[in-house]
Formats: structure tokens, C-alpha cells, sequence
């Protein structure tokens, strides 16, 4: 891991005049070098993607569109930007109760503001909201993988991003591109030592999901680590920005807590009742020891795979010396994925966010497209059309939650 949040070259010896630093390309422009064909070989990409989807409703009789808005979690945000919290519950078979609680504030706000703003219904509304916001998530990949590695990197990590396994949950009424977009520009702004940026980002993230500390711990601690290496010596807006960073995310959480009447324990409860909760891993476990015993169908082996996948990704991203925030972000989302309850068939989806895990495929891949572009494009082709069966599959195939 890099003992700074941006890594530097080797100095250089100097043989003359000291010159005044050139500010990069993506800083001197509006847009980066190159942004414009990886945002739109993303688009081109998730829009098969649904086209596949699409197709798969269609050959299996089931109306072609309303899964993209209609699935699982997405019936309680929409419920939500239609009737506000505390409308809707439900209880389990166990006794557990259910509430809307459970779910953050950001999307179905969005949701309910831009269909009072235009004649669209809330699931047309959410659907715009999740396309818009996974372009500009695909933007906000393309720039810290410009800033950090250049051009060839950058497009690498977009591919990257638009092929995963479940990447057709950016493109359904889900958080997921929601939450990358906030996450990637907050950290975009560290990267950047634009503090205050990175601050206001890192709490709407809060706002958008129960993961949303992620960002803010990975904003606090570079913070803390570059406050460390100037001595102190930072202006206040690197405090101000840390201080930002958790207050959506703690807001919310209180919030809940005062209208259950348990101020610090109240979001907990109602996360329990979700089988929500951070048990070290024992979910985790029985999950394992259940599909070792019994086998299971095709979506639980796969999210065993990709979470292991996951793991050893974060090894080589720690041995790629990446900044400090990218490698803190990445490695909250993957504890509380191997260390949190619920449903193991969800946990591919959380990692969604976690794009600095694909940075070491991307270097990867660049390096192979010089030396051997047949096998890089195999490569590629291959993860793109395993990501658009993999995702008509498991929206429109498969019964197991989202």
C-alpha cells in the first residue's frame, strides 16, 4: 500500500532552471483524454445488456420491461418516493418485522423529486436516475484511473466495470450506480486534495446506502494520513471535508434510531430484522458449510466464486501500492461483505461499488493489449458475453434475491 494518497514518480535529477510543475490534461480540460469513446463503449455495453434482459423476458412470456423497476428492493424505494417512510411493512414467517426504515434516503428522494418535476411515473423516474447515474460513475472510474495510470487504464477499468458479473444491476431501479457515481468523484476529489469535494460527496453517499461509511472512512483517513505527512501542516478545508465525510451516513442512522425511540440502537434493529447485522463472518460460514453439504443452484456457487475473486483482488491491489483511499474503500466494502449476514446471493452486488478492486486487471490488460492484442480482446469478449448471460440470468432466470 502506498504511504501517500497519490503515487509519485522517482525524482528526477535536475539539470537546470527549476520549471514551474504542467498541470495534467484531465486538470487543464473539461474532459479527459479519451472520455468520450470508454463512456460510450460502457453505454453501448449495459444497453445489450439489457436488450438481453429484455429478450429473456420475452422468450419466457413475462412482460419485457418491468423487472428493470420492479425487483425485489426496488418495490420498497419506489414505495417510498411514492407514500414516504413508515407506510410499509412487512412480517416474516419467523415474526421478524420488516420496515422501509431499512432502506436510505438519497435515491427515493430523487426519484419522488424528479417525478413531480416531469410527467414520468416513479418507475420511469428511478430508471432515468440509475442510467444517468451509471455514466456518471463510469466518468468518475475513467478519471481516477486517468489521474493515477493515464489513458490506456482508464478505459481498461471502464470495460472492467461494464462486464462484471452482475453489472446489470447498475442499469435496474437499484443504489448501485447511484452510490458508485458519489463514491468514485469523492475519491476522485482526494485524489485531488479537494477536500471540501470529497466531504459533501462522501455524505451524500451516506445518504444513498447502509455501505455509504465506506466512503466517509476512506475520505477521513487519507485525510488523517496527509495531515500526518505534511506535519500538520494542511489547509482547513482537509478538515472540514473529513469532518463532512460521515455526517449523511450518521444522520440517517440517528434519524432512525429517534423514530424508533433507541437512538443508537434503533437502525441496528431494524437492519436485524432484515438479517442484516455484522456477525464476523458466522453467516458467512454456515452459508459455506449449507452449500458444501447440499449444493445449491447456479447463482450461490457464483457469488462464492466472485466474493473470492474479490479477495484476491484486494491482495493485489494492496501489492499494486494504490493511494491510500482507493485501498481503504475497497477493503471496508469487502469486510462487510465477508463479514456481514443476509442473503450470500446479494453480496456480489455490494461489491459492485468496489471498482479500485479491478485496477490491477486493468494495468493487466493494457500490458497485454501491447504485447498481444488477439488474447486481450479474447479476453475481454469472453467477459462480455459471459457478464450479459450471467445478467439476463439472474433478473430474469433466476428466483434468488438481488
Amino acid at each position: 500500500m502506498s504511504t501517500s494518497s497519490v503515487p509519485r514518480p522517482e525524482p528526477a535529477a535536475e539539470s537546470g532552471p527549476r520549471r514551474r510543475p504542467v498541470l495534467p490534461r484531465i486538470a487543464r480540460r473539461g474532459v479527459p483524454e479519451g472520455a468520450l469513446p470508454a463512456l460510450a463503449l460502457f453505454t453501448a455495453v449495459r444497453l445489450t445488456g439489457l436488450l438481453a434482459v429484455i429478450l429473456t423476458n420475452g422468450l419466457r412470456g413475462h412482460p419485457l420491461v418491468r423487472n428493470l423497476a420492479h425487483s425485489w428492493d426496488s418495490r420498497w424505494y419506489l414505495h417510498i418516493a411514492t407514500h414516504g417512510y413508515g407506510r410499509l411493512i412487512y412480517v416474516t414467517p419467523d415474526g421478524a418485522i420488516q420496515t422501509d426504515w431499512a432502506f436510505f434516503p438519497l435515491y427515493p428522494a430523487l426519484i419522488r423529486a424528479l417525478t413531480t418535476a416531469l410527467p414520468v411515473t416513479p418507475g420511469q423516474s428511478a430508471m432515468l436516475i440509475a442510467w444517468v447515474a451509471a455514466i456518471v460513475a463510469a466518468y468518475g472510474l475513467y478519471a481516477v484511473g486517468h489521474q493515477l495510470y493515464g489513458r490506456g487504464v482508464a478505459t481498461a477499468l471502464v470495460a472492467l466495470w461494464a462486464v462484471l458479473p452482475h453489472a446489470v444491476e447498475l442499469t435496474i431501479a437499484y443504489t448501485e450506480s447511484l452510490f458508485t457515481a458519489l463514491a468514485a468523484w469523492s475519491l476522485y476529489c482526494v485524489l485531488r486534495g479537494r477536500w471540501l469535494w470529497a466531504g459533501w460527496l462522501a455524505a451524500l453517499a451516506g445518504l444513498g446506502r447502509p455501505s455509504g461509511f465506506a466512503v466517509a472512512v476512506a475520505v477521513a483517513l487519507a485525510a488523517a494520513h496527509e495531515a500526518l505527512r505534511q506535519r500538520g501542516r494542511v489547509p482547513a478545508s482537509l478538515w472540514a471535508g473529513a469532518v463532512l465525510a460521515p455526517l449523511g451516513w450518521l444522520g440517517y442512522v440517528l434519524w432512525v434510531g429517534s423514530r424508533t425511540g433507541d437512538l443508537l440502537g434503533g437502525y441496528l434493529r431494524v437492519q436485524s430484522a432484515w438479517d442484516s447485522r455484522f456477525d464476523f463472518g458466522a453467516g458467512a460460514l454456515r452459508f459455506l458449510k449449507a452449500l458444501l453439504l447440499h449444493g445449491g443452484g447456479f447463482v450461490y456457487p457464483a457469488a462464492l466464486v466472485i466474493v473470492a475473486a474479490a479477495v484476491l483482488l484486494f491482495a493485489l491491489l494492496c501489492l499494486e501500492r494504490a493511494p491510500l483511499a482507493l485501498v481503504v474503500f475497497a477493503g471496508v466494502l469487502i469486510l462487510l461483505v465477508l463479514g456481514g449476514s443476509g442473503s450470500f446471493s446479494s453480496k456480489p452486488r455490494f461489491l459492485l461499488p468496489a471498482f479500485p478492486l479491478l485496477i490491477p486487471m486493468a494495468r493487466a490488460l493494457v500490458r497485454t493489449w501491447r504485447r498481444r492484442p488477439a488474447q486481450a480482446l479474447l479476453v475481454t469478449g469472453a467477459l462480455t458475453a459471459a457478464s450479459l448471460l450471467f445478467g439476463a440470468y439472474v433478473l430474469a432466470v433466476a428466483h434468488s434475491p438481488l
